[in-house]
């Protein structure tokens, strides 16, 4: 066996490594955690807030980082409306598929932002092609049973949703 050496190629112009990156050199994230817990409120409602005490006696702290991170960072991103957010959401969690309680969520979430029935179920059924059959008709679903439960909520009367 032989070992072959290898030569530098002389029309191979020599490179330097990159400096290291500081954080100076980066453009600094937005997180506001007061606008995170606002924006979750307006898009999922007070329960949902409330809701995360659950999680946080799991993983104490977990909840406040996700609604820092996500609603208090990245949804205060520029470049993208609130609606259009919505839109990436519901295609990615239809895409992953397993995470019906988010899909869920997020289907209720589009709803009390303003999209329709049908802008929903367009978003999932956009989807067949690129992430499968199944994955579409999974999302259908719970968009379906999820609609469902917004009109029986609707029709529950104050009283009876006191009894």
């Amino acid at each position: 066996m032989t070992s072959a050496t290898v030569t530098p190629n002389p029309t191979t112009p020599e490179t330097t490594p990159p400096e290291p990156m500081t954080p100076a050199d980066l453009t600094p994230a937005p997180l506001d955690r007061e606008a995170g817990y606002a924006l979750l409120a307006e898009l999922a409602g007070p329960v949902a807030v409330a809701t995360l005490g659950g999680l946080d006696g799991l993983a104490p702290g977990f909840a406040d980082w996700i609604v820092t991170s996500l609603f208090g960072g990245t949804y205060q991103r520029p470049g993208l409306a609130l609606r259009d957010r919505q839109i990436a959401n519901l295609a990615a969690l239809t895409a992953l598929g397993g995470v019906e309680p988010q899909l869920a969520d997020h289907v209720r979430n589009s709803l009390r932002i303003g999209m329709t029935r049908e802008e929903i179920t367009e978003v999932i059924v956009h989807l067949a092609p690129y992430v499968g059959v199944p994955k579409a008709l999974a999302g259908l679903r719970v968009a379906a049973s999820t609609f469902t439960a917004s009109d029986t909520a609707a029709s529950v009367t104050p009283a009876e949703a006191r009894a």
